[in-house]
Order: C-alpha cells, then structure tokens, then sequence
C-alpha cells in the first residue's frame, strides 16, 4: 500500500504530518484516501483525530492532530495565539531588493473577484503581520525568483499568499494569486491550458510549512519538514 503520509511525530497525544501539496485537509465524497483527516483515520484505525492546523490544498507541510477531543481543544486555544512559531519556505516571482519584508496590510475578502474565497488587502480588513526573510535570487528561463523564509504572526485567510502578491512578489505557480485570477477558476473546472501550466511553472504553488514550535504541558515541541523535491528543483 502506498505511504498515507510521512510522520513526524507519534505519541499518546499528537500525530504530527508532513502532509503532500495537493491533498485537501477536509473529507471529501471520493473516499478517505482523497483527504487528510481520511488518512489519518486510516492510520489511527478510528475517528478520533482531530487537525489542529490546517493548510491550503497546494501548500505542504507540517500539520499537527490532537489523538482527543481534550488535546484538541488545549492545542486549537495555544495555536490560536502567538505562543506558536510558524515558519514557511516559498519561492516568489521576482528579485526582492531588500534582504528583509515586515508585511502588515490588514486582510479581508475581494469583492471585485470572481472567485468568492479570493482574499485582498484592505483598509477596513483584519490585521495581519508576515515576517519575509529573503535566502537566495536566481535566474531561470530569463526570469527573476527569490527564495524566502517566512513567519506569519497572525493567521488571517490565505494570509502569505495575500501579503506576497501585494507586495508583488506572488508565489510561484499560485493559481489565484498570480498574473491571472482565471486561472483557479479553469483549474477548478478542469479547463486549464497548455499556457496556463507554462505560466504557472509548477503544478502546485511553491509554499510549505517548514517548521513548527511550541511549548505544551511543559513539553517544548520543534518539528520539521523537508522541503519537497518540486520546490528543491525548481530553486536549484
């Protein structure tokens, strides 16, 4: 049987998952392969499992489950405050200038977009912090990329990919956050193009959540997640 997912961490309280870009935390009717919580009620062998954290279905990376309803609710209360450290690693489009972002535009829904879970920044939106660190700028194809490492102090809706496109940096292969809204939306329908997936470079976008911290039931927990070998290559 193929990996359900690789495991970082495993004890009476936590399951701790590298979780694939590509994979909806959420159930889904297409089986308990197709998502997350169903894989980790096939690892669990019951339905006890709940996630702590989530991550959009093209962001990989690190996500915590709590083995009880007791756990769960301890760690959602911990993870909803700033006592948690979250870093992320994502390629961008484009040649930072500076060695360092502090992104603060408050976050809220897109109105003008016609994708309904587009997010934008907006005066009257909620406050949001990102922390861009940049590691490497290259060249590929006559094209300008950075790499980056990211903190986000707040955890508003698609808040990296938010404050990165404003900024002008969008992430690449980010189908809703790029040059081309459209994009998602041919994506969603299955209509995308040849164009489209030369465009985006990367089947999924370039974002994975790196490296948790925090300190629990006097435990202080720090994991990590290797980079995935899509973003490893495409970043020389």
């Amino acid at each position: 049987m193929p990996e359900l997912f690789p495991v970082l961490h495993d004890d009476d309280d936590l399951l701790i998952v590298d979780k694939p870009a590509g994979l909806v935390c959420h159930p889904t009717k297409d089986g308990e392969w197709s998502s997350l919580i169903g894989r980790v009620r096939l690892y669990l062998g019951h339905a006890e499992g709940r996630l702590v954290n989530r991550l959009d279905r093209e962001t990989s990376g690190i996500i915590v489950i709590a083995k009880s309803a007791a756990v769960a609710g301890e760690l959602g209360r911990l993870f909803s405050t700033r006592a948690v450290r979250k870093t992320y690693l994502a390629l961008v489009e484009g040649h930072i200038s500076s060695e360092s972002l502090h992104l603060t535009g408050s976050i809220g829904d897109d109105d003008d977009s016609p994708v309904a879970i587009k997010a934008c920044v907006r005066d009257d939106g909620a406050a949001a912090e990102t922390d861009v660190v940049v590691l490497r700028r290259w060249e590929h194809d006559s094209l300008a990329y950075s790499r980056v490492r990211v903190e986000p102090r707040t955890g508003r809706k698609h808040q990296i990919r938010v404050h990165l496109a404003h900024a002008g940096h969008p992430i690449v292969g980010d189908k809703l956050y790029g040059s081309d809204q459209h994009r998602y939306l041919r994506f969603v329908e299955g209509r995308l193009t040849d164009d489209d997936r030369q465009a985006l470079r990367l089947p999924y976008h370039a974002l994975h959540a790196a490296a948790l911290s925090w300190t629990w039931r006097e435990r202080a927990y720090a994991v990590e997640a290797p980079e995935p070998g899509m973003m490893a290559r495409f970043s020389g």
